[in-house]
C-alpha cells in the first residue's frame, strides 16, 4: 500500500533566509552525527539542470546508521540494513529526494518539497491527481512542539525551548502560543513524502517506521535551524557553497571507513589502495573468507 503524508512546516523567517538557514543546519548537523564509525558520507556532489526543477545541486550520500537500528528490526536484519542512499535534485524553492535501503531493494521513499512564502494554507502545492489527494494525509508541523517517540529520541532536539528563546540579531521569539497568526516574516515548507513497502508481514510497519523517521527530523532540523539563526544569519548562498565543500572534506577524514562506490544501486566496499613499491601500486586485502562474508552481507 502506498502511503502518502504531506508535512507543512512554518518558519518565522524570509524565503532567502530559509534558504541559508536550512542550508546551514543540515551541514552542521551532518558534522554533529558524523564519527570515525558512523555518519554521513558524501559520494556526489555536482550541478545539474532539467525541465522539471530547472538548474540546481545534486547530491549522493550514504548515511552508516547501524546503531540506530530498532530493536525488532535487529531480529532478522543485519547490523548493515539502515545503510541509507540519499539522492537529492536541489532546486530551491522546490527540491526532489529519494531515499533507498539496500537490505529492502523493493522499498521506495520519495521527498518533493516546495517552498513559499505563506503561513501553510496553500492546497495542493504538488499538483497531486484526486487518487494522491484521496491518500494524502496533511499534518503541521510546529517547530515550539516536542514528540517522544522513538525517532524523535534518537535524533530529536528536544533539549531546545524555542519558547523561550530570542534572537540576539534578529528580535525574533520567543515563540509563544499562536505565533503563527502574527509572525511576520514566514515561510512554508510543504514535503511530500510518498513510501511503499510491497513486503508482505513487514510493509506496512515499515512504511510508518521510515515515515515517522522523516517527520522526526523534519522536525528537529527545523526546530534547530531557528535556535541557530544568531549563527548563519547574514549569511549568503556563496558563503554557504563554500562552506560545503569544505564540510565535504571534513566528513571524509571524519567517517574512517573505505570509500563506497555505488554498484547498480548497491554499496561496495572501495579496497584500499597501498603503495608497496614505487609505481606499483597494490590492493591491500583480507583473506578470501573474509571479502565473501563482507560480499553476502552487502549483496
Amino acid at each position: 500500500m502506498v502511503q502518502i503524508k504531506e508535512f507543512r512546516i512554518v518558519m518565522p523567517m524570509t524565503m532567502e533566509e530559509y534558504e541559508v538557514g536550512i542550508s546551514y543546519t543540515i551541514m552542521k548537523m551532518e558534522q554533529q552525527n558524523t564519527n570515525s564509525q558512523e555518519g554521513v558520507e558524501i559520494v556526489e556532489n555536482r550541478p545539474f539542470e532539467d525541465e522539471l526543477l530547472g538548474k540546481g545541486q545534486f547530491t549522493s550520500k550514504i548515511y552508516h546508521l547501524q546503531s540506530k537500528i530498532p530493536s525488532w528490526l535487529k531480529t532478522f536484519a543485519p547490523p548493515n540494513a539502515l545503510i541509507v542512499i540519499e539522492e537529492s535534485w536541489s532546486a530551491y524553492p522546490k527540491s526532489k529526494t529519494v531515499i533507498k535501503c539496500p537490505f529492502f531493494n523493493k522499498c521506495s521513499l520519495t521527498i518533493e518539497t516546495v517552498n513559499i512564502g505563506d503561513n501553510g494554507s496553500s492546497e495542493n502545492v504538488h499538483g497531486l491527481n484526486k487518487e494522491q489527494l484521496a491518500l494524502r494525509q496533511v499534518e503541521y508541523l510546529d517547530i515550539t512542539s516536542i514528540s517522544k517517540d522513538y525517532w524523535s529520541r534518537i535524533i530529536g532536539a528536544n533539549n531546545i525551548d524555542l519558547t523561550n528563546f530570542k534572537s540576539q540579531k534578529t528580535g525574533r521569539g520567543p515563540l509563544q502560543n499562536g505565533w503563527k497568526d502574527s509572525c511576520k516574516p514566514m515561510v512554508t515548507t510543504y514535503k511530500l513524502v510518498t513510501m511503499e513497502a510491497p513486503i508482505w508481514g513487514l510493509g506496512e510497519r515499515l512504511e510508518d517506521l521510515l515515515i515517522s523517521g522523516e517527520r522526526a527530523l523534519f522536525l528537529s532540523c527545523h526546530r534547530l535551524c531557528f535556535a541557530w539563526i544568531d549563527e548563519w544569519f547574514g549569511m549568503t548562498m556563496d558563503q554557504i557553497t563554500e562552506m560545503e565543500r569544505e564540510k565535504d572534506l571534513i566528513l571524509q577524514k571524519t567517517l574512517k571507513k573505505p570509500p563506497t562506490v555505488l554498484s547498480n544501486g548497491k554499496p561496495e566496499v572501495k579496497p584500499e589502495v597501498k603503495v608497496i613499491s614505487k609505481g606499483k601500486p597494490e590492493a591491500k586485502r583480507k583473506d578470501m573468507q573474509q571479502e565473501q562474508g563482507l560480499a553476502s552481507i552487502l549483496a
